[in-house]
């Protein structure tokens, strides 16, 4: 069983090139990683979730969004030294090979590619669905059939596979080229949020905010069957928070790694947090939560109580125009974790090959194509609660490593520093294990079968196939 334990060594350099010749390419700066990591963030939490944890929370979803942001924030601060001292690709999964070994790792890298690929899909079925909205309120010829999903009464949600062919294309084109698309949206997603907090702030009503936890704080479920309360808030909130971890699979194409990685992972939370608490005070100051939390559309939906029509109307096409960056990110992280474990041996090589414009293109055409498939005919109301426990076991992982490589390689390089790291690291391992005792039994069990199916593949294949077996 020493396969298991058996760790890659630091400081040894990984190969520079894919199994084609050529290698990933050094084209992003800070400014692109930080808005990689908003890119991220903001999306379908702000845009749709904020209405589904009013009516989890009430308005106690402030606190909800607190506890998921300081849990964020401790596994970013992990994520900062890990991510400046080993940059390379491959985010927690490379860092577990380093700090736990090989069976751990493989174990991370299942759960992202769960999470990544999942949250790429589900994104792309959302955005669907206020595109469907779109189209049949122009009353365009487009059968009703094509536009949902077969649990919906449909044959195929179009949309959403067709927006993800338009991400891969876009990743396909180069990574830098879709980074400098990614900040335009990032820039029209944060207009549309500074605008909607404007048109509300004159409405705020702190009586919105009596009682503040209407469904007490710990998770628990209520007659009807839901799992209510503050925590149960913050377990699903922590669906918004996350994304920043994607940055830190950028690593081998940052310029500068020591402080591009940091100021992108820190820097992007930081900001992303203050957006959410903002934008969140604004719609529960507006609108009582339990009017608002019954819309698919909640930020809308408050602006249309408001009679703010047009301003509505901005906000759901600002949205429309961009969540695709979500998607982009995320079908990112997902290619470049696939590369490490390629270029590691645990997958087939193949899935490694870079082509001449610096991407992974076979990878990225295959996440391209599960995701769309996903999205076009899969229901996804359950399965994507999947993705949370994925990451959440990606950032308990990256939290333990750096504490057990702070024993020990202790003389090791760290361009960053995570401060009082023997509080950070249980910390933030503390918070994801009770944000992870608080999701549906379900969920739990789903993802317990997608790992079993994984080691059953580690080892029948990677076991054999591992670098680090023929070393």
């Amino acid at each position: 069983m020493s396969f298991i334990t058996r760790r890659k060594p630091l400081g040894v350099p990984q190969p520079a090139q894919g199994v084609s010749g050529h290698g990933l390419r050094r084209t992003l700066s800070w400014p692109h990683l930080v808005a990689l990591g908003v890119g991220a963030i903001v999306g379908t939490g702000i845009y749709t979730l904020i209405g589904i944890g009013a009516g989890i929370a009430g308005p106690g979803v402030m606190l909800s969004f607190v506890i998921a942001g300081a849990v964020c924030a401790f596994a970013a601060l992990a994520y900062a030294e890990m991510a400046t001292m080993i940059p390379e690709a491959g985010s927690a999964y490379t860092y577990a090979y380093h700090g736990a070994g090989e069976g751990f790792a493989w174990v991370v890298g299942w759960s992202l590619i769960l999470e990544y690929t999942v949250v790429a899909a589900a994104v792309s079925a959302g955005w669907s669905a206020s595109v469907s909205s779109l189209i049949e309120q122009s009353h365009w010829p487009i059968p009703a059939a094509l536009l949902a999903a077969p649990d919906a009464g449909g044959v195929v949600n179009l949309p959403g596979v067709l927006i993800a062919a338009v991400v891969t294309a876009m990743l396909l084109v180069g990574t830098r080229e879709s980074a400098w698309v990614n900040v335009v949206l990032v820039a029209v997603k944060l207009t549309a949020l500074a605008a909607f907090i404007a048109f509300t702030l004159p409405h705020f009503d702190a009586s919105h905010f009596r009682p503040l936890m209407p469904f007490g704080f710990n998770a628990h479920v209520d007659p009807d069957g839901v799992k209510r309360g503050v925590m149960a808030g913050a377990a699903l909130m922590f669906f918004a928070f996350y994304g920043f971890d994607a940055i830190s699979t950028a690593a081998e194409e940052a310029r500068n790694p020591a402080r591009d990685l940091t100021i992108g992972i820190v820097g992007s939370m930081l900001l992303c947090t203050a957006i959410y608490m903002v934008v969140a005070a604004a719609a529960l100051g507006a609108s009582p939560y339990d009017v608002f939390s019954r819309s698919g559309a909640p930020l809308a939906f408050v602006l249309k109580t408001l009679h703010q029509d047009f301003a509505a109307a901005l906000i759901a096409g600002a949205a429309v125009l961009a969540l695709p960056t979500v998607i982009m990110v995320f079908m990112y992280g997902q290619t470049r974790v696939f590369f490490a474990m390629a270029r590691d041996g645990l997958l087939p090589a193949f899935m490694a090959r870079i082509g001449p414009r610096g991407v992974p293109t076979w990878v990225t055409v295959f996440t391209g194509a599960v995701a769309a498939i996903i999205a076009g005919f899969v229901p996804l109301k359950e399965i994507a609660e999947l993705a949370n426990a994925g990451t959440l076991l990606a950032f308990v992982a990256t939290a333990a490593c750096m504490m057990i490589l702070r024993r020990t390689a202790p003389t090791a390089v760290r361009a960053f520093r995570c401060p009082a790291p023997w509080l950070v690291g249980p910390a933030a391992i503390a918070g994801c294990l009770y944000l992870f005792a608080s999701l549906p039994a379900a969920t739990m069990i789903r993802f317990a079968i997608w790992n079993l199916i994984g080691i059953v593949v580690y080892l029948a294949y990677g076991r054999v196939k591992s670098r680090l077996a023929a070393a």
